[in-house]
Parts: structure tokens; sequence; C-alpha cells
């Protein structure tokens, strides 16, 4: 898909064209980028990053839109690949269509993110820029500098620009230390340990079904922990007491507790 996004609308094959709404301009990329560049559009998507279901109303309130207007707003979405919906009884959830459409807005972020920020962080966005969710993995300072630790250590290493490759070692401490089965979630269709360029540090975090199962197996542990109301994370004291053994103190740096 990504290779037809640069093509002229003549050249594209029929199975992209027929996911994208109808546009005026001949390139799939404009298409794309005419509905992630509507504002309110992105809020919705931005609302849908932490990887939760969101029924119409409450996408609406992220949004302050109408629900008409929500609902218009959503079928573009949803019919341009870049949402799923599912009914539960009367109420219709959306949710990010799948991990590519999250690692597309993340990198997005980067782009639009100052590298040298002019000002000083609130606390809030100071907490969201340590540790946050991406869709269902981790991201942020904690994200980057744990990817960083793992290649550094030889669990992972770069296999290209979109991907990491787990060693043999890395399998075995995955499956020691956080009791995570690698042989198992290589076997799904999702890229296995993919090598996402995070919104604000803008070097790689790892995503993919490997990034899921460790923020899965630090949300069960209660290692990491939700804030109420953000993507953003904070490390429990447990969390800092377990993640500072198993992968040294400088992997936390600056994230609150």
């Amino acid at each position: 898909m990504l290779g037809e996004m640069f093509l002229p609308r003549q050249n594209q094959s029929n199975g992209f064209d027929a996911m994208m709404p109808p546009m005026s301009t001949p390139y799939a990329l404009a298409d794309v980028a005419a509905l992630v560049g509507e504002p309110t559009r992105a809020a919705i998507l931005l609302a849908l990053l932490d990887g939760r279901p969101l029924p119409a109303g409450a996408l609406a309130l992220e949004a302050k839109l109408s629900p008409a207007a929500t609902s218009l707003h959503l079928s573009k979405l949803t019919r341009g690949g870049f949402l799923s919906v599912q009914q539960q009884g009367r109420r219709r959830y959306y949710r990010l269509a799948n991990d590519d459409v999250a690692h597309a807005l993340e990198a997005l972020g980067a782009i639009a993110t100052p590298h040298c920020p002019t000002r000083a962080f609130s606390p809030d966005r100071a907490a969201f820029r340590a540790a946050r969710t991406c869709y269902d993995h981790l991201a942020g300072e904690f994200s980057v500098t744990l990817a960083q630790r793992l290649e550094r250590d030889g669990m992972v290493r770069c296999a290209d620009a979109r991907a990491y490759e787990v060693t043999d070692g890395g399998v075995l401490w995955l499956a020691d230390e956080m009791g995570i089965d690698v042989a198992a979630l290589a076997t799904g269709r999702r890229m296995l340990a993919r090598r996402c360029i995070d919104g604000t540090e803008r070097r790689p975090h790892l995503g993919g079904a490997l990034g899921a199962a460790m923020l899965e197996r630090m949300l069960s542990m209660r290692w990491v922990a939700k804030v109420l109301g953000s993507r953003a994370l904070r490390i429990t004291s447990r969390g800092q007491e377990v993640l500072s053994r198993m992968l040294g103190d400088r992997v936390l740096p600056h994230v609150g507790t």
C-alpha cells in the first residue's frame, strides 16, 4: 500500500482505490493527507491512538462536533481505511484499523513536533513525553531508552529500517524475565518487532506484536499504570524496582512514579 501511495491514481490496484473515498486528486498520497489533515478528523484519530475503542458520542466530544457532523467524519475515516467499527448493542465502537495506521500517525507526529522546544513543558506534557501509549505499545522517552538498551545488550538487532530482529538471547530473556513467548507471537500476521519512529523523541521505539506484548505484561504486573484522561503512563514504585533490576536505572530517566 505504501508504494502505491506515491503512484498516479490510474496506476494503482483496484483494492486500494476501493478502500479510499472519492477524491479530486490523482495521487493516493494526497487523498490520505486530505483525510488526516482536516483538524476535526485529526482530533478523532488522536483520541483513538491509545488503542481503546470509543463510541461516536465520546469522539464527538473530543472533536467538539455535533453527532451528525461526527458521523460524517467517521464514515469518511472508515471508508478510507483508517478506522474499524464494531456494533455492540445500540452503540457502534470505533478504533484505529490496525497498527500500520498508528505507526503512520506517530511518524507524522515526529514531523510535526518541534525537535528543540522554545519553552518549558507543563507537568502534563512532560509526563506525556516521558512515557505513554501509542496504540497498544509503549512510546515516549522510556520506550526509546528501552529499545536502545535491548539493542545494546544484544536482545534485538536492527533488521532493516522498519523492523527489529529478536536474537536467541532475546528470546530467552523475554521468556524468563517477562513471560513472553516470542515464537508464539511470530506465528501471527502482525509484524513481530516494528521499529517505530517516536513522535516526540524522533528515535525508534519497539512496536509490533512484541511491543504490544511487553506493554500488556507491564500493565498486568502493575509495573506501569495509565494516567486517567490521558495516554500518559506512570511507572509505579513496584515497576521502578523491577524494571531497574531487569534493565538498569538509566532506562527510567525522568519518568514520574
